[in-house]
């Protein structure tokens, strides 16, 4: 039993997990139908867990490409403004075409805000990997320029879309599940299997370990550098436009804000490490579901509004000392202890014997 607890607590999972399981154990006192999940008279599912896939499927999505970058030992900061920049695109298209409502015209407003978001992102990578910036440094020029870039495009207005089609994006349901769900299973799955089915996720690590040595072994280290922030910013265009959609409105200032903190804090309690190197997307898919549970434990309690970002950062601070060095340590020097003791009256028998 105590050799189960000792590999449990060793897994880069186990206090992410505990966490999750707490938050959720807090919500059901609060709330004793917390869990309960019901169809509406649309078909459609219906639950506080409902909501928590759905509200932290844009923070899931960039959580992800976050992974990567982090893993090349990277980081993204301007995924938020990217986001911004993406809705602002899409209403604006949207907004300037005769019919709102047409498919075509959606579609061609999501495909350009994507486009838009690649170049960004291959521009994050030509700075990082080419003019060899440091990356928090690259990528804070476009945090600090997307914010005014989304507002000028909306020529400093929040624009609001009644388009059918777009609203399907964010707020619409699919065989009952929520589209956006569906969308962050599906990059989620998609990454997973790109990168742990193929050679792309060790080269990943490769990079992150040591960028000269991957280089001199063959590894095209500025190609992957590239792809990876080309990949992250496309999919923060994707969380984005879900975001925009669920608004029905591009607001420059407001969309995306403070998101790519919370994807990097997913992506640190999922136990990927921000030097580089081996990263977990599992882990990172649970560290998403925690800061959504976080958040919406937040109102359940009746937390006021204005100490969430204490309670969150408490919460977080409580997950990474539970995953630090020092604590795995400790509980490696109890585990030996344990096993010490387990072992002297055996060893006692033997001599009596």
């Amino acid at each position: 039993m105590r050799d189960i607890l000792g590999r449990a607590l060793g897994h880069r999972l186990f206090w992410p997990v505990v966490m999750l399981i707490a938050l959720l154990v807090v919500n059901v006192v609060a709330v004793p139908d917390f869990l309960s999940i019901t169809i509406n008279s649309e078909g459609h599912l219906f639950g506080s867990l409902i909501d928590i896939l759905r509200n932290g499927a844009p923070t899931l999505i960039i959580a992800v490409g976050m992974t990567l970058v982090i893993a090349t030992r990277g980081i993204d900061l301007s995924v938020g403004s990217i986001c911004a920049i993406a809705g602002a695109v899409a209403c604006s298209i949207i907004l300037g075409s005769s019919d709102p409502n047409s498919v075509g015209t959606v579609g061609v407003a999501v495909l350009a805000a994507v486009g838009l978001a690649l170049l960004m992102g291959i521009w994050n990578g030509f700075l990082v990997a080419v003019l060899n910036i440091q990356p928090i440094i690259a990528t804070l020029i476009l945090m600090t320029a997307g914010r005014g870039i989304a507002m000028l495009i909306t020529e400093g207005q929040i624009l609001t879309v009644r388009s059918d089609p777009f609203k399907f994006l964010g707020a619409g349901f699919l065989a009952g599940i929520p589209v956006a769900t569906i969308v962050g299973v599906l990059i989620f799955a998609a990454a997973a299997l790109l990168t742990r089915r193929t050679a792309l996720g060790l080269l990943i690590e490769s990079v992150g370990i040591n960028p000269e040595a991957s280089r001199q072994a063959g590894v095209r280290a500025r190609g992957l550098i590239f792809t990876v922030y080309a990949f992250c910013a496309v999919l923060a265009a994707i969380a984005g436009l879900i975001l925009t959609s669920n608004q029905t409105a591009a607001d420059a200032n407001n969309t995306g804000l403070f998101i790519e903190l919370d994807a990097i804090l997913a992506v640190v309690i999922g136990g990927t490490s921000l030097n580089g190197g081996r990263y977990s997307l599992a882990g990172t898919l649970v560290g998403a579901l925690v800061i959504q549970t976080l958040v919406t434990t937040v109102y359940t309690v009746g937390i006021p509004p204005i100490a969430t970002m204490v309670f969150k950062a408490a919460v977080v601070t409580a997950v990474c000392l539970l995953q630090s060095p020092t604590t795995a340590a400790a509980f490696a020097r109890w585990r030996s202890r344990s096993r010490t003791r387990t072992s002297k009256p055996v060893a006692d028998l033997a001599v009596t014997r």
